[in-house]
């Protein structure tokens, strides 16, 4: 049997649903084993005082996956609202061990102040570029569990800490409602609100998350007691 791919997700009980999405959409496209793991402050051992500017409970523990890994092979980091459209062996297919890690550089200013929440939407260089992250984990020791509770929040997110950052394709973050409808997405993130909150459904490749909601809760009977229907925002 190969060795499991390492995927670890962020996790915040406020979108415990979106969690649990991302990894059924991830499961179902994988041609290889894949262990998805839950990125919390718990889960990672990360013990800092929460800054009033974060917006998810995982804003900074996703920086000790390297140091959970006990810095060996690659492990990919990603945000709970998060679908994947295709295979995730073909994300870590790309993985160039001549860098610390690879990341989608996206050159962009938020185009809302807010996002889900009611969170104030905070604009800095590097803005999404640890939404999705695959990590060269041996290459990556200055993230010791120390520094993830300790450095300055930007210093973490605008990667002061890496060496070498390699770049994915746009395609393996696409960012609805700051880029361009893009129907070639392989990783969508719903990085303004998820279809889940009311106020973000109805959007670009939110019909696609509902069919990931309703294939994850579904139950098929195969009896004659008629089949339970599960109804969401979506529809039916």
């Amino acid at each position: 049997m190969k060795t499991p791919l390492n995927v670890f997700i962020g996790y915040d009980p406020r979108e415990t649903v979106a969690f649990y999405a991302a990894a059924h959409s991830i499961w179902e496209h994988a041609s290889v084993p894949v262990a998805i793991h839950r990125c919390s402050p718990e889960a990672m051992g990360v013990s800092r005082q929460k800054d009033p500017k974060q917006s998810t409970d995982f804003a900074f523990c996703r920086f000790a996956v390297p140091s959970v890994m006990d810095y060996k092979g690659w492990a990919l980091f990603i945000d709970c609202d998060i679908i994947l459209r295709d295979d995730v062996a073909k994300l870590f297919a790309l993985a160039d061990p001549d860098v610390d890690l690879m990341v989608v550089k996206h050159d962009y200013e938020p185009k809302d102040s807010t996002k889900f929440l009611g969170q104030v939407q905070t604009a800095y260089p590097k803005k999404n570029w640890s939404s999705v992250m695959l990590f060269n984990n041996e290459r990556c020791r200055r993230l010791s569990r120390h520094y993830v509770n300790t450095a300055h929040g930007l210093e973490l997110h605008q990667f002061g800490w890496a060496g070498r950052i390699g770049a994915l394709g746009e395609e393996w973050n696409h960012l609805v409602g700051e880029y361009k409808p893009n129907e070639d997405a392989k990783l969508v993130h719903y990085t303004l609100g998820g279809p889940y909150f009311n106020e973000y459904n109805g959007g670009e490749f939110s019909d696609e998350w509902w069919d990931v909601y309703k294939d994850m809760t579904s139950c098929e009977q195969r009896s004659s007691v008629s089949t339970a229907r599960i109804k969401y925002a979506g529809g039916e």
